[in-house]
């Protein structure tokens, strides 16, 4: 006799990891279908705000220290002058950088210990499919939703690096508009609050982005110190390089029915996708799996007798998240557009605003609250 599922969530990354167990905590049946797994080692290192945390923690996958480095101190340099400093209010930190497969790992031992959730490999019939495929959801495609895309003509470059001297768990960030175009530097500290690791995350033009995946290590470190105007201290890459084109997705439909009467919802990549310039693409995954979980949670209230398809449930998620995430997708896409402006006049304006916006106490203090958050 087959098993049936209450939901069934196609994509087993971290935002699927995480909405799988946080509704089997509601006692559903869940299935999740997992994707095949590259051999390659993951590079990646995400910038994780406290709501992000504290889901993470509620589930008992939040990284050990060395691979959660608290962020006490954030510098950006703007292309000709600018600069904005930021120091965290408290020993916490102003955001945590977190090993990608640190935190798979926890998730992944996770699971393993939930009855409630099968991992499947294929789709199988639930009353619920959540779609978190990824930006390249087939899925979606399948479905024909309607994705509103804005390429930005940059490659985004990542790996692992290791300094001379100790990071003191300080991030950095360079805007540096070259004769190709705008290019993006960020250096996130890596290996707990003694480490001397960065992750690189690096958009340059496409054409560029090449010639450095190209380069030998020693040229991509004199490149990456060059950058960085030695700021880091002497590099040594300590891992492979991977890239990935970046662009602004954002899907019109985030909900509907499948031609069997079954529902349907997208969360995490496969539902929008922003510049990583700000650090707070997985943040607003996890803050999907949040929301659709406090949605449905509405069915142990009030709204009992709502399945969880109920289209009336989905579309407070749907609106919910679609305003949660406008913030965001403005802020992310509008400095990126202001920074690959061109002209003389935009880039001493930018430049002037940052060193202003530096002096202004209570406005960087209110920034840091809603990043943190």
């Amino acid at each position: 006799m087959s098993q049936t599922f209450d939901i069934c969530i196609r994509g087993d990354g971290i935002v699927g990891r995480t909405l799988a167990l946080l509704l089997a905590r509601q006692h559903l049946q869940v299935g999740l279908v997992t994707q095949p797994r590259t051999v390659k080692a993951d590079v990646r290192a995400y910038s994780l705000n406290s709501a992000s945390r504290d889901v993470l923690s509620q589930l008992r996958c939040w990284p050990d220290p060395l691979h959660a480095t608290p962020v006490l101190e954030m510098q950006v340099w703007g292309d000709d002058g600018g600069s904005v400093h930021f120091e965290s209010p408290n020993p916490d930190g102003l955001t945590w950088i977190v090993d990608v497969p640190a935190l798979e790992g926890h998730l992944g031992d996770a699971l393993r210990y939930q009855h409630n959730i099968t991992l499947l490999d294929a789709p199988h019939a639930a009353q619920l499919t959540v779609i978190c495929e990824g930006r390249l959801s087939q899925s979606r495609q399948d479905l024909q939703v309607e994705t509103e895309v804005l390429p930005y003509q940059q490659t985004a470059v990542a790996a692992r690096v290791r300094s001379t001297a100790v990071h003191g768990q300080k991030a950095m960030q360079w805007f540096a508009h070259q004769a190709r175009g705008l290019e993006i530097l960020a250096l996130l500290p890596l290996g707990g609050a003694k480490g001397d690791t960065y992750g690189v995350v690096w958009s340059l033009a496409p054409a560029r982005a090449q010639e450095v995946m190209a380069q030998s290590s020693k040229d991509f470190t004199s490149a990456l110190q060059d950058a960085s105007h030695l700021m880091a201290g002497s590099l040594e890459l300590i891992s492979e390089r991977a890239c990935w084109p970046l662009q602004l997705t954002h899907a019109k439909q985030w909900t509907g029915l499948f031609a069997d009467g079954s529902a349907w919802v997208l969360a995490g990549d496969a539902a929008h996708s922003i510049h990583p310039l700000a650090g707070l693409g997985l943040n607003l995954g996890i803050a999907d799996a949040a929301q659709l979980t406090h949605v449905l949670q509405a069915r142990q209230g009030n709204d009992f007798w709502r399945s969880v398809g109920d289209r009336q449930l989905l579309r407070r998620y749907e609106r919910a998240r679609k305003a949660g995430i406008l913030p965001a997708w403005i802020a992310c896409d509008g400095l990126q557009r202001l920074f690959d402006h061109p002209q003389s006049s935009v880039q001493a304006i930018r430049n002037w605003g940052m060193n202003s916006f530096d002096t202004l106490a209570p406005l960087k203090k209110w920034t840091m609250q809603q990043a943190m958050r």
